[in-house]
């Protein structure tokens, strides 16, 4: 059994890995990691989403759905138009330090250690 409150000797909480695991479950759907990697850059609108993602705007607006949903993503009206964003630099920091590990290929982006064979790209694009 996990330890109910976060300690250095024990860890983090059941609550907190229990959140942390929700979080990276929301994030391994590549088109939703798409949509969080571009609105940590820039405030953005569903159609122009939909534009640099190649996805439909209501797929789009669904996984933004999710998202809000869960609070990584936050929106503010402007007019006619839904302005989406990342307000979470920890979200940020995490989707940046993960994709700076993997080349572009799908490969970890690290020197290859000599004692393994080299390792087949995780995810082929279509």
């Amino acid at each position: 059994m996990l330890p109910s409150s976060s300690t250095p000797e024990n860890g983090p909480s059941e609550d907190q890995l229990a959140a942390a695991s929700a979080t990276f479950d929301l994030l391994s759907v590549p088109g939703r990691l798409h949509l969080v990697w571009l609105l940590s850059r820039d405030e953005t609108d569903v159609t122009t989403l939909a534009a640099r993602t190649g996805a439909q705007i209501a797929a789009t607006s669904q996984q933004l759905a999710k998202l809000r949903a869960a609070g990584v993503v936050s929106a503010r009206r402007e007019g006619r138009r839904q302005l989406y964003r990342v307000d979470d630099v920890h979200i940020i920091a995490i989707v940046d330090q993960m994709l700076a590990h993997i080349a572009p290929d799908g490969t970890l982006a690290q020197a290859p250690d000599p004692r393994r064979p080299p390792r087949r790209p995780r995810f082929v694009p279509a």
